[in-house]
């Protein structure tokens, strides 16, 4: 998710670091993006937008792609909604006749009236973030649109669920009973506290109640592990220590088809490591054997007066409930963000860690972490947590944010870097390439910099990727091509 306060930041580049894997990624080593191979085919080039033949994005020989729901003109959907921008994490699933359903976050923040028809899937009138669910084909040619959930706030990303629903997350506390977030924008308006994760159909519209249980805290992404049952839960609290949660729920969600709001609330410690620090930068091979404490209370609310400014300030309500874990000892990572299950591992990135350790948990104006990015594993069956990849510096990976998995296993990552933005792949051997290279600028946007890629999803047959390029105007892609000669 790309923060407006952000500023480039201080300190040395991190410092070198990989952890060899049992399984899909052993082996893994800290290398330049280009690592994999020197043939001509795998460089990027500029490849014209099939939707009007302007060049957005730039990839691979033999790769060709159709940007969709472009707001930088006004987009209406078949059920009367304007589509706002903000397209952010996303998920592709089974859909009607051969086509592709996808379920999009749109990360709005601040209050004002919520977008497209309002009902029971409308959960604060006052919010203006959501999901929209779209039919598209393989090339991605729009059949239908509709709003699937409205009047949520931030919604940056989630995570598919596999009996066909995607579980959005909103990232912030905001709300009546919380004062204004680092944009200053008064909370009065608010109807609902915020900060919660809702599960959307992938057809029909959502209920529009959070999983409360899941916690209020800045939500990032959630990945579910469908043997245990256990949603796994990333947070993004980005001038604070952030932490890796999972929620058990009371009935197991693969025999139930959803996820119910009766269960408990965990955070990851490290065992004989107190408060670990694992924003800062790891050995190579770094493995840690876990536990998991107790949140005893996931879900705050905070006293305020009906048309005032609550006493309780944003930063206070950011750090409720990480708290509760951290006074148990729980580990502090820099800013959580992407996640995936696959084959027994949750796979996820930590954006701006793998640099010299955080003094004070503090607010910090740069974000907590002072490296360039980690990707993590958490290995359900064994408990034990292993860093996968570390980045060497800027000019090699910067900042990791959503991410999703190939069918051969290669793991696809989107970049929100304030510099130029790529898909990165990282591969069974450890190996960091590119994919893709954005070269969308938005005409809000500053024109120096690229905008950030978001919502990496596979089509259920793996041959079509979907991802989002997040501005105020955003736009949605279909990239096609031989994945298997590029690696991925």
């Amino acid at each position: 998710m790309a923060i407006d306060r952000r500023t480039m930041l201080k300190g040395s580049a991190a410092v070198a670091g990989a952890a060899a894997l049992g399984g899909p990624f052993q082996g893994l080593v800290a290398g330049p993006a280009n690592a994999l191979g020197s043939p001509a085919f795998r460089n990027l080039r500029p490849i014209p937008d099939l939707r009007d033949g302007r060049v957005r994005l730039h990839l691979p020989e033999g790769f060709r792609y159709r940007s969709f729901h472009d707001t930088e003109s006004p987009v209406v959907l078949d059920d009367g909604t304007n589509l706002p921008g903000r397209h952010d994490g996303m998920a592709a699933f089974d859909g009607p006749d051969g086509l592709v359903t996808l379920v999009r976050n749109h990360e709005v923040n601040n209050p004002g009236p919520a977008f497209g028809p309002t009902g029971d899937w409308t959960y604060d009138p006052m919010a203006q973030g959501g999901c929209t669910v779209v039919n598209v084909s393989h090339d991605g040619e729009v059949d239908s649109a509709h709003t699937g959930i409205n009047g949520t706030m931030m919604n940056c990303s989630g995570g598919p669920m596999p009996w066909g629903a995607w579980i959005t997350c909103e990232e912030t506390v905001n709300g009546p009973d919380v004062g204004p977030d680092f944009t200053g924008a008064s909370n009065i308006p608010l109807t609902r506290p915020h900060g919660y994760v809702f599960e959307v159909p992938t057809t029909g519209r959502a209920s529009g109640e959070p999983i409360t249980r899941a916690g209020r805290f800045p939500h990032e992404a959630v990945a579910l592990d469908p043997i245990d049952g256990y949603l796994y839960l990333t947070e993004d609290n980005f001038g604070f220590p952030s932490g890796f949660y999972r929620y058990r729920p009371s009935h197991h969600p693969m025999e139930a088809g959803h996820l119910d709001n009766d269960g408990s609330l965990q955070m990851l410690a490290v065992k004989r490591m107190p408060n670990a620090h694992l924003e800062a930068a790891q050995r190579q091979r770094a493995t840690f054997t876990v536990e998991w404490v107790d949140i005893d209370d996931p879900d705050p609310t905070f006293p305020y007066t009906a048309g005032q400014t609550a006493p309780t300030t944003n930063d206070q309500a950011l750090t409720y409930v990480g708290n509760q874990g951290r006074a148990q000892g729980a580990a502090g990572f820099s800013r959580l963000e992407g996640a995936i299950y696959d084959n027994g591992i949750v796979y996820f990135t930590s954006t701006q860690g793998g640099g010299p350790a955080e003094t004070a948990p503090s607010d910090n104006v740069n974000g907590y972490g002072n490296g360039f990015g980690q990707v993590w594993a958490y290995h359900c069956r064994s408990e034990k947590l292993e860093l996968i990849y570390q980045s060497p510096g800027k000019e090699v990976f910067d900042f990791p944010d959503n991410i999703t998995v190939s069918a051969r296993g290669t793991l696809v990552v989107c970049e929100d870097s304030t510099g130029d933005n790529y898909l990165r792949g990282l591969n069974r051997g450890g190996q960091l390439w590119d994919i893709a290279l954005n070269r969308l600028r938005s005409s809000t946007g500053d024109p120096r910099f690229g905008d950030e890629f978001a919502g990496s999803t596979f089509s259920p047959n793996g041959e079509t990727l979907y991802v989002n390029i997040q501005a105020s105007r955003g736009m949605t892609f279909a990239i096609w091509g031989p994945w298997h000669k590029h690696g991925v």
